[in-house]
């Protein structure tokens, strides 16, 4: 394919999974002297040995997670390097998009952060073209401005989920996932930063009774939201609810889930435990 892929130290758990397509030259970066890839005061360490083998086309693979700042550090290293070194195309893929839900500003005083992200990796890093798996912020109209591609992992997730479950019915659980999905579900208002409110329609309430529900979302945090759709379901007469998440973010949310749901599918975009769902395949065809 004529592509190099270097993984920061947040994706490298996908790494395996990638190289298994033969495809591609995928690289990392390299340790320090005391073999880790920080300093005892915690500053971030990047190397390149190889910066000058890498082909024509140059994408560099990230996970927003966890840790989102030292992430983001190793990320702009990275691409400085990529600058400093070569005239290569270069191209960034999020498998999870740090900051996408900062992507709009509620109260003053606020950023979007994921709009001053993409900007900056444009504007100071020459990046030509950025993909993400389930970005937050997709539907905002502001995403036009950017060389920016979504990759939805919907429909991996359907299929794995129906194999066990060949009957789902598919909801979700706010307006910004309906956004996202074209899937109807519960309204969620957002007043601020910090408070939202529901409300399910009296079609939701007649499509969930006796009826398998999947909620569909792309990131697992807390666990709050879901918690309260599980119970929605429920109290509607829904015979099981399962889940299917794209960004398993908080391991004390995604054990909450686990715990109450029937069934939760999670994507491998970011490193955890409780992955399920491989979506290198998504990469790999995108790319």
């Amino acid at each position: 394919m004529g592509i190099s892929l270097i993984a920061t130290s947040k994706a490298r758990h996908l790494v395996p999974f990638l190289n298994k397509s033969g495809k591609l030259q995928i690289l990392s970066p390299e340790k320090n002297k005391d073999h880790k890839y920080h300093f005892p005061d915690g500053e971030i360490y990047v190397r390149l040995a190889k910066v000058h083998q890498l082909e024509k086309r140059v994408i560099v693979l990230h996970s927003g997670c966890p840790d989102p700042n030292a992430g983001l550090i190793e990320l702009e290293m990275i691409l400085q390097i990529l600058n400093n070194h070569t005239s290569h195309r270069i191209e960034v893929f999020f498998s999870y998009f740090p900051y996408g839900q900062q992507d709009k500003m509620f109260s003053p005083g606020e950023i979007n952060m994921a709009y001053t992200l993409l900007e900056k990796l444009v504007k100071n890093y020459n990046v030509k073209r950025i993909y993400a798996i389930d970005a937050h912020f997709v539907g905002r109209p502001w995403v036009e401005n950017f060389p920016f591609v979504n990759i939805s992992a919907v429909e991996k997730l359907k299929s794995v989920a129906e194999k066990e479950y060949p009957d789902l019915i598919y909801k979700t659980p706010d307006s910004g996932s309906q956004r996202r999905t074209g899937i109807k579900g519960v309204k969620k208002k957002r007043i601020h930063s910090y408070e939202t409110r529901t409300k399910c329609s009296q079609s939701f309430k007649k499509d969930v009774q006796g009826k398998t529900v999947a909620v569909v979302d792309d990131i697992l945090e807390t666990g709050g939201t879901l918690d309260r759709f599980y119970d929605e379901c429920k109290k509607y007469g829904a015979k099981k609810v399962i889940a299917l998440i794209t960004h398993g973010v908080m391991p004390s949310g995604i054990k909450r889930i686990e715990k109450k749901y029937d069934r939760l599918y999670l994507a491998n975009t970011i490193q955890t435990a409780e992955k399920s769902v491989n979506i290198s395949d998504l990469i790999i065809n995108s790319i």
